[in-house]
């Protein structure tokens, strides 16, 4: 178990910033990049390397379903795309390509696409020699603005801007050379999901180069027309090059080149900045933010800045591997959600086509139905200023939208997965003694959720959810007991909330329908099943079906075994329904011992903490959960167990990692596991903690917070208050 001490802490030799590996998570359909980006950055750099030549990219972008700019497999590289998303479900962004080649000028990406060798990426830093060429392509990148140097042998050189490439499925693009150093445009995406594909949007870019180009211009690849015309068409679907041409050109398949002639070996630094409003705006973010810095100014001001982020939790003990790990994961974390907010503070608002401005940050990128569960438990504790600045972010687009966020990207809504998580994770913020939000303004979007049932893109089904308890299979809800486990959670959410606020009649209310999943319970099949409006169940039922993102008539994105125990508001009335401790066993080593356990997805994420609710077997938790960071959480490609679901599994792994884990949505109690570490430095932010840090001691069976009084043995303890344990103010 652990001991919390507060005394001084001798720091590790090397830097926690020195420890990220950034290729952690870009195997195993982990969906990361190894990428430069600087802590919550808008624009990051990363190689892109999942379209054509599937002879070296098995895994190309439209040959299955990809949702990551880089696969470290994949072996022919297209160039570097500027927006990215990292550990996401869904192809969107991976655009603003820019790509340096030799000799004369090629157009078209797989003739000049090259293999590549001699990767290396660190935090805020990655390096790639293109085979084809012997060209070293170095990024790095500020919180708005990817810079490239390019180191070109002598001779033919140019610099491509491809803007009809990309990971998104949307098109349309604009550029204008500006001159012989500076190129300037936009370019549509959106339709993240498949969904919302009406609220497409641009990103804007401004680039600058450290050298005038000797030549310039344009190109644009039309569609080939196959009318009566085209007999007379002689440039039909041929790519047109429009040499020195400074007007603005649109189009879908279009790009930019900037060529040089070099007498000797040269190099060229390429800075692009980006912005969801204006190249007005691109271009002053680029200016700002980096101006006439060099390359490697800006690598060292945003190493410094992850190391600054990192070195919030310090550890020692453990071998170089688990440092390496627990790093990475910390890392991870902190790409999403990312700032939207230009360097003047504008953003694009939700759904209104306006233009807002915010004094603070504007947070953009909310996964919720997977970040409610522990990552932003995680932020509370870690980062609770940033914490505190997405949940105004939230409320920002309750202003503007009229509901909080489901799945938002750059100020659209996906309406991607199901369940009203942003209820909790509001709730779960205010409870960990994190209060400098507008409470009542975030009680009322809560209840708006949970009680309009008219037209409600939060909660569809939910009438029948209020009338039954649960939502049936007739409603045409996909997933319905999974939405109403979601629904439980939130209604659980909001009434640990309301009960702090004094409000006991909504307490009462949302406390009593947080429980109707066991409605859903059959005790003759011993799962939470399906169910007709009328109260049959729906038969027959396969407990397996479901499993790997397999489609079945209950569930999302799992099975019965994997939602079984999805109840964390209620894990002793669960084993009372199960009829006991022993069945509640039985079932839970079932399903790790028959395979069904999915570390991969987040529905089953907490069971094997659930051991320490059963008396004598929470020996349990510590085995499994150190059985699953050895197996599924490596030093390498595929070091994380699947998606990381914008740092949720990366969250998981810094939690166990550290010996604690949030148990239950809006319920601040920590469970504890066997730390990987032999003591944990957790410095604590002064403005929301009282003590300025907090020590883990592993070895030790005592604790002690001075701040709050708090001492004894940890013996015979599994479960502690947040607000006990670091004592927020």
């Amino acid at each position: 178990m652990l001991a919390f001490l507060i005394f001084g802490f001798i720091s590790a030799q090397k830097a926690p910033v020195d420890f990220v590996n950034p290729f952690i998570g870009t195997s195993n359909y982990g969906a990361t990049n190894p990428g430069a980006i600087a802590p919550r950055g808008m624009a990051s750099v990363s190689p892109f390397n999942v379209t054509g030549r599937i002879d070296l990219n098995p895994l190309e972008k439209d040959s299955q379903w990809l949702s990551n700019p880089y696969v470290y497999e994949n072996k022919f590289l297209t160039g570097f795309s500027h927006v990215n998303m990292s550990g996401v479900g869904c192809p969107d962004l991976g655009v603003i390509i820019t790509m340096p080649t030799t000799g004369e000028l090629e157009t078209d990406h797989l003739k000049y696409g090259s293999t590549y060798s001699e990767e290396t990426a660190k935090a805020g830093y990655y390096s790639v020699e293109l085979d084809k060429y012997k060209v070293k392509a170095e990024a790095t990148a500020s919180t708005r603005t990817g810079v490239s140097r390019y180191s070109f042998p002598a001779g033919k050189a140019n610099v491509l801007l491809n803007l009809g490439l990309g990971l998104t499925n949307e098109q349309g693009a604009m550029v204008h050379i500006v001159s012989p150093t500076e190129i300037e445009g936009m370019r549509t995406v959106g339709s993240f999901c498949y969904n919302n594909a009406e609220a497409a949007y641009p990103v804007y870019f401004v680039a600058k180069f450290s050298k005038p180009a000797e030549d310039f211009g344009i190109w644009k690849t039309p569609y080939n027309y196959e009318g009566e015309e085209a007999q007379w068409m002689t440039y039909n679907g041929k790519t047109r090059i429009k040499e020195g041409f400074t007007r603005e050109v649109m189009g879908d398949s279009i790009g930019a080149y900037m060529t040089y002639d070099f007498k000797e070996p040269q190099e060229i630094e390429v800075k692009i900045g980006v912005s969801y409003v204006s190249i007005e705006n691109a271009r002053e973010n680029l200016e700002k933010e980096v101006g006439n810095s060099s390359f490697e100014e800006v690598y060292e001001q945003t190493k410094e800045a992850w190391n600054k982020k990192l070195k919030v939790v310090e550890v020692q003990g453990g071998s170089e591997d688990d440092k390496v790990i627990f790093y990475t994961a910390l890392y991870h974390t902190q790409i999403h959600p990312n700032i939207l907010n230009d360097f003047n503070g504008e953003y694009p608002e939700i759904a209104t086509g306006k233009i807002g401005k915010t004094e603070g940050r504007r947070y953009t990128t909310f996964s919720l139905w997977d970040t409610y569960r522990n990552y932003h438990q995680l932020m509370s504790l870690l980062y609770p200023q940033e914490q505190l600045e997405m949940v105004r972010s939230m409320l920002a687009m309750y202003d503007e939208n009229g509901w909080l966020p489901k799945w938002e990207l750059n100020s659209t809504e996906t309406f991607t997965m199901v369940g009203d998580p942003a209820a909790v994770v509001l709730a779960d913020t205010y409870l960990r003694g994190l209060t400098d939000f507008d409470v009542e303004k975030a009680y009322e979007a809560m209840l708006k959720s949970a009680l309009d049932t008219v037209n409600n893109p939060l909660r569809p089904g939910l009438k029948q959810y209020i009338d039954n308890g649960y939502v049936g299979v007739d409603s045409g809800i996909p997933g319905p007991v999974s939405t109403t486990l979601e629904y439980n959670i939130a209604d659980y959410a909001i009434a640990q909330l309301a009960k702090s606020l004094g409000k006991e009649s909504d307490y009462k209310m949302f406390s009593d329908r947080a429980l109707s999943y066991k409605k859903l319970y059959n005790p003759e099949t011993g799962f939470l099943q399906p169910r007709y409006s009328d109260g049959k169940w729906y038969t027959p039922i396969d407990p397996l079906a479901g499993a790997n993102f397999e489609k079945n008539v209950g569930y999302i994105e799992g099975n019965a075994w994997q939602y079984l125990f999805m109840v964390p508001h209620d894990i002793d009335g669960l084993m009372n329904l199960m009829g006991g401790s022993e069945t509640f066993e039985n079932k839970l080593d079932q399903i790790f011992n028959e395979g069904y356990y999915d570390m991969a997805n987040e529905p089953d994420i907490l069971y094997p903490y659930l051991y320490n609710y059963i008396e004598d077997s929470e020996y349990k938790t510590s085995v499994k959960v150190t059985e699953l960071i050895k197996k599924y959480y490596k030093n390498g490609p595929d070091g994380l167990p699947g998606n990381d679901d914008t740092g949720t599994m990366s969250a998981w792994v810094v939690y166990s990692m550290m010996g604690f884990y949030p148990i239950t949505p809006a319920n601040p109690v920590y469970t504890f596991t066997n730390a990987v570490f032999d003591s944990i430095k957790i410095n604590l932010n002064p403005r929301c903690y009282s003590e300025d840090s907090i020590l883990i001691d592993s070895k030790s069976m005592e604790y002690t917070v001075p701040s709050s009084g708090f001492s004894g043995s940890l013996k015979k303890h599994y479960f502690m208050n947040h607000n006990n344990l670091f004592n927020s103010n």
